[in-house]
């Protein structure tokens, strides 16, 4: 196995600015947004910014919760899967999109498809929930944070 060391721990070196993100990730928790969704939308963009140590971290929590090992096995893949339903695939696109949003602007098409699926402050939340894991991914990435290994 390859030995990682974490470049510095963020959470103590600037432990106000932390509160402040551990608030916004409750406030999203807290929001109203299924569960359950949630934990997709932490695994598809942590997949995509390519942050092992969220990734660990939140296929768990997902599986705490009920989730099936063949849906977080297939989530990369989830146009070609018929295992998510029409509001999962709507956040999923959407998550991605906005994760990827240097690739270029949003299509009307997109969000006309995410919107017929939630609500005015739903989607604001969505969006929130996908901005909050994308910033935890990349002070996990740059930071070099270290999962465990479990046998």
């Amino acid at each position: 196995m390859h030995e990682m060391k974490p470049r510095l721990n963020y959470f103590k070196a600037a432990p106000a600015l932390f509160q402040a993100q551990l608030a916004l990730n409750k406030a999203v928790e807290d929001s109203g947004l299924d569960r359950g969704l949630l934990h997709l939308i932490k695994v598809r963009a942590s997949q995509i910014n390519g942050c092992a140590y969220c990734l660990d971290m939140h296929t768990q929590e997902a599986r705490a919760d009920g989730e099936t090992e063949q849906r977080l096995h297939v989530i990369s893949a989830w146009r070609e899967s018929p295992a998510f339903s029409a509001g999962e695939r709507a956040a999923l696109a959407w998550t991605e999109a906005v994760t990827l949003i240097s690739n270029g602007p949003i299509p009307d098409s997109l969000y006309d498809e995410v919107r017929a699926q939630f609500s005015e402050a739903d989607l604001v939340a969505l969006t929130m929930a996908i901005t909050v894991i994308n910033s935890w991914n990349r002070f996990a990435v740059s930071f070099r944070a270290v999962h465990k290994i479990r046998d």
